[in-house]
């Protein structure tokens, strides 16, 4: 019987930082065996602000996840986003090194090569190479080449890079924890593996995950990504416009945040008249939020739902969506994304989050649930968790393939320094 496979997720995030570790069987099943979630400090708008703290807090968090998983993990996927993360859609044309004979699997890694030519400045870094299209002497839409008969290959690919100092400084709080960083994910990109169907992907659709302070946009189009970037704005912006609006702190703020957007139960239906003047009393009680049942400390007065729901909560949520418009009036596809928005991340349950999303754009939304893991789900039933089950699924996914990459190391170390080195060792070793 063969030996299940661990990986490892971990979602650095502004507001959380979220550790799942997962079993993968030989049918390819991925059982959740672990999960933990921690505040998250020392990182602001996604990027590492102070180390010690971050360290402290990835080590409190993959600790639990390892207490509840009975197993010790040694490399894991992390998750980095921020608004230093730019796109770029790129075309690279090469000739097939056998123009008579197949396309190879050689022949595709040297036209995704030659696409990752794109002039870049000292401080950022190719994060993702994703191929979206293939054109085979003029014939397009190919998905996948290999085998084909052709003179000359083309690729339409996404690019994302991000800045080097956050990747370096990111993976150095990871491993400062002793554990490898096997590969760093787009936070988007994960989410979109966690909460997107095939046929959503196919037929175009916008993934908007709004995390603590920093909104991530993806879009695809026919079953690849098109377009993907950062808005400089969350869930965080709405907790503290509430504090200042309703003079609390910001504990309290999100406490109040969250009991909005949990769904109210709906009254019955009165039979008689003392029945419905009792519906009317309890349906106006309940328009007054519960301080004490929530545990503010502050003494403040009562607090009307609908003032803070159409007064605070409702302009930042719009304010976020026209961000998000602007996005996508910027990458060109707003008439070929049929399937809407799907929303994810801890924003997604703000209270009226949707129904804002389908007012601003005018697109239809739901709400992304994830899916395609099995075992301790319970423990990860909310769109906040779509980053980081959504490693695990990248994980799995590319131990399958059994494919080779490498970000991470660029990350790290100056590739072009030990590559010279080495040459310059073989050469003293040559007669």
């Amino acid at each position: 019987m063969a030996k299940d496979k661990i990986i490892c997720g971990i979602d650095v995030g502004s507001s959380k930082i979220a550790t799942l570790i997962s079993s993968v069987d030989e049918n390819g099943k991925i059982n959740l065996i672990g999960v933990s979630s921690t505040v998250s400090k020392g990182v602001r708008k996604n990027q590492v602000v102070d180390i010690d703290e971050t360290v402290n807090a990835i080590t409190e968090s993959v600790e639990a996840a390892e207490r509840m998983a009975g197993y010790s993990i040694s490399s894991a996927y992390v998750s980095v986003g921020g608004p230093q993360i730019e796109s770029v859609n790129q075309h690279a044309v090469v000739a097939v090194s056998e123009p008579e004979g197949e396309i190879k699997t050689s022949d595709i890694q040297r036209v995704n090569e030659a696409a990752r030519a794109i002039p870049l400045s000292s401080s950022r870094e190719i994060l993702h190479v994703i191929p979206r299209t293939f054109t085979v002497d003029g014939q397009e839409g190919i998905k996948d080449p290999t085998g084909m008969t052709g003179v000359r290959l083309e690729t339409e690919t996404h690019i994302i890079t991000g800045s080097t100092t956050s990747m370096r400084n990111l993976v150095r709080c990871v491993s400062e924890v002793e554990i490898d960083v096997v590969e760093l994910v787009f936070s988007g990109i994960a989410a979109s593996l966690a909460v997107l169907t095939d046929t959503e992907k196919e037929l175009g659709v916008v993934l908007v995950d709004i995390g603590g302070e920093t909104t991530d946009v993806v879009i695809f189009i026919d079953g690849s990504i098109a377009y993907s970037s950062v808005v400089p704005i969350g869930a965080r912006h709405i907790t503290s416009d509430m504090a200042v609006g309703l003079r609390v702190s910001l504990e309290s703020a999100e406490k109040v945040k969250l009991s909005l957007g949990k769904i109210p139960k709906k009254p019955a239906l009165a039979e008689n008249k003392d029945e419905t003047e009792k519906v009317a009393g309890k349906k106006k009680e309940e328009e007054l939020l519960d301080i004490n049942s929530l545990g503010i400390v502050e003494d403040i007065q009562k607090i009307s739902r609908k003032a803070v729901v159409d007064g605070i909560i409702r302009p930042r949520l719009q304010e976020i969506f026209k961000y998000v418009g602007k996005e996508i009036k910027k990458s060109g596809f707003g008439t070929q994304i049929p399937s809407g928005l799907v929303i994810c991340g801890g924003g997604a349950q703000t209270v009226g989050a949707l129904d804002q999303a389908k007012y601003v754009l005018g697109f239809p939304a739901r709400i992304g649930q994830i899916d395609g893991l099995a075992g301790l789900v319970e423990e990860i039933d909310s769109p906040a968790f779509a980053s980081a089950a959504g490693l695990i699924l990248y994980g799995a996914t590319q131990r399958r393939r059994g494919e080779i990459r490498l970000p991470v190391l660029a990350a790290n170390f100056p590739i072009k320094g030990m590559i010279q080195k080495g040459i310059a060792l073989v050469k003293s070793l040559l007669p």
